[in-house]
């Protein structure tokens, strides 16, 4: 039994009295099984029912603990979050620019605010109730959450951070009290045991093992981690450290359902290996499972490595011989009317493939214009699926992006005109301007913006992809640079700067060498806008060459 709640989280005297009457009389009603006649000609049932109300009187005393334990755990809540939304909401974008802190808000509007309502509705709490019902269409789902997760996972690998380092918010030049606990990294090792992932599941489950072993209170059973744990560690072939998990799982639980199976046949399967191989028995290691312990398994990308290395900033293929190839000057676009008396600054980001960037070329006010026409529109990115031709998400593009016209705004417009005049390209037959933006391990994995034959349908009335011209609307506090794994660039953000290249050679064929990639957002929220320019209405302004890679 529970109390009633008033307005304001206060118990109400009518509902705590109308609560302990039905309380009172359904324990009478369960406890007094015999008529009014049979009490009186039984003492000994009338003794019986001295002990019974004494059980009430301790029922009523528990029913009393259990209601001021749910109200000092709602006010508990209450506390707590109001003093976490002080922060967060004093700076909604500085505080969703950390990973953790964007899992975690994931995590408590899908999970542990679903759990403080089921709290409530142990009683009647309308007023709760009705809020809720009211903000939770806007509330993550469970994939949002198994999304924040995974994005967790992929910041790890891309930067080769540990989970100890990541459980305790230390990331590349940042330090912040966004930690993990040991329940949260037993969520996430969980999430990723639940996808068969079983590498990042044993460096999670570990470390909310080494946690918890700390001394760190938990939700959680240590059992319950050791289970997982053992688990995962045999999936990744590591049978004799499976082996000594297990026998903690036994000694901590000796009538657990799995463990003494599992145990047998992990024994049974290491001596089956070790006859094979003819090898005697080494003890597994004492250090602990940490990044590096296992070889992370292959995926779909042949460039995994080369990419995530330039997101580190490593690999990076600029030479003193290249460096001395780059220059900066005032660009005008050709003597362009628009730029004669204020030339834009212009850089060489890289020499073959030529890739330049233009500095100061947003404004704040005109990035702030552009955020605000794009926030509420923004809808998961998706890319053409090159099978079918549809658009559709995938998890290689994690960023949320919106598509403006340039009759919107005259901010558009003029970013229209500015980009046509700065490249001499016409904007006519370009896509229009896009909005994206990566949020907690936003990323969009090696691509072409071109599209290789046969082209889409779309492409057949004003062509190819021609070139690209990249907005960088923020600072990134860590990781979000633009990477070339082909020759082994990488741009970084810098808000107010434009980055340009060409996709296609003059003859038209594809460059192969513009394969790249939008790294992982480590620390920060990376907004950028793009303008695709599409090959028609360019004869004249970018004419053939005479070979194919001209």
């Amino acid at each position: 039994m529970v109390c009633t709640l008033g307005r304001g989280g206060r118990v109400t005297e009518q509902g705590r009295m109308s609560k302990l009457l039905l309380f009172v009389s359904s324990v009478l009603l369960c406890c007094c099984r015999t008529t009014r006649a049979e009490i009186f000609t039984s003492i000994g049932q009338m003794t019986d029912l001295i002990y019974t109300e004494k059980e009430l009187v301790q029922s009523l005393r528990e029913y009393i603990k259990a209601e001021e334990s749910k109200l000092a755990t709602v006010k508990s809540w209450a506390n707590k979050l109001d003093a976490l939304t002080r922060v967060s909401t004093a700076d909604p974008e500085g505080y969703l620019a950390h990973p953790v802190n964007a899992y975690k808000l994931m995590k408590r509007l899908n999970t542990e605010w679903s759990e403080l309502e089921s709290l409530v509705l142990q009683n009647p709490a309308d007023g709760f109730v009705s809020n809720m019902s009211v903000h939770r269409q806007y509330f993550p789902d469970e994939e949002d959450e198994t999304g924040a997760a995974k994005a967790l996972m992929r910041l790890q690998d891309t930067y080769q951070l540990d989970s100890e380092a990541f459980s305790k918010g230390k990331l590349p030049g940042v330090h912040s009290n966004a930690v993990l606990t040991v329940d949260d990294c037993f969520d996430m090792g969980k999430t990723a045991y639940n996808d068969a992932d079983y590498y990042h599941a044993v460096l999670w489950l570990q470390q909310a093992l080494k946690q918890l072993d700390d001394g760190e209170e938990a939700v959680v059973s240590k059992a319950d981690i050791l289970d997982y744990l053992s688990y995962s560690v045999y999936q990744m072939g590591d049978l004799p450290r499976a082996i000594e998990l297990t026998r903690r799982l036994v000694a901590i639980d000796p009538s657990h359902q799995r463990a003494g199976g599992n145990l047998r046949y992990f024994e049974q399967l290491l001596m089956k290996q070790l006859r094979e191989m003819n090898q005697d028995y080494q003890p597994p290691s004492e250090e602990p499972i940490q990044l590096g312990t296992y070889s992370r398994p292959k995926d779909h990308l042949p460039e995994r490595e080369s990419y995530e290395a330039l997101c580190r900033g490593e690999g990076i293929q600029m030479t003193e011989a290249r460096r001395s190839r780059l220059f900066c000057r005032y660009h005008d676009g050709k003597r362009n009317p628009h730029l004669l008396l204020k030339p834009v600054k212009e850089e060489d980001e890289w020499d073959s493939p030529h890739i330049v960037r233009y500095l100061d070329l947003l404004s704040d006010e005109e990035i702030e214009k552009i955020k605000e026409l794009a926030k509420p529109r923004l809808a998961r990115a998706t890319v053409r699926d090159p099978k079918t031709g549809v658009l559709t998400t995938a998890n290689y593009r994690v960023s949320k992006s919106a598509w403006l016209e340039g009759e919107e705004d005259p901010v558009i417009d003029r970013v229209n005109q500015r980009i046509e005049a700065i490249t001499g390209l016409t904007v006519e037959t370009a896509e229009l301007l896009q909005v994206a933006n990566y949020g907690v391990g936003g990323q969009y994995e090696p691509h072409f913006d071109f599209s290789r034959r046969p082209f889409d349908s779309n492409l057949h009335v004003d062509g190819n992809r021609l070139a690209t011209f990249l907005n960088y609307m923020s600072d990134v506090e860590a990781g979000g640079a633009t990477v070339f794994p082909d020759f082994g660039a990488a741009i970084w953000p810098r808000k107010g700067t434009s980055v340009f290249w060409y996709n296609l050679f003059r003859s038209g064929e594809g460059d192969y060498r513009t394969r790249h990639a939008a790294c992982p957002v480590l620390v920060g929220s990376k907004w950028v806008s793009n303008k695709w320019i599409h090959e028609r209405g360019q004869e004249f302004r970018r004419p053939c060459g005479l070979t194919e890679v001209d």
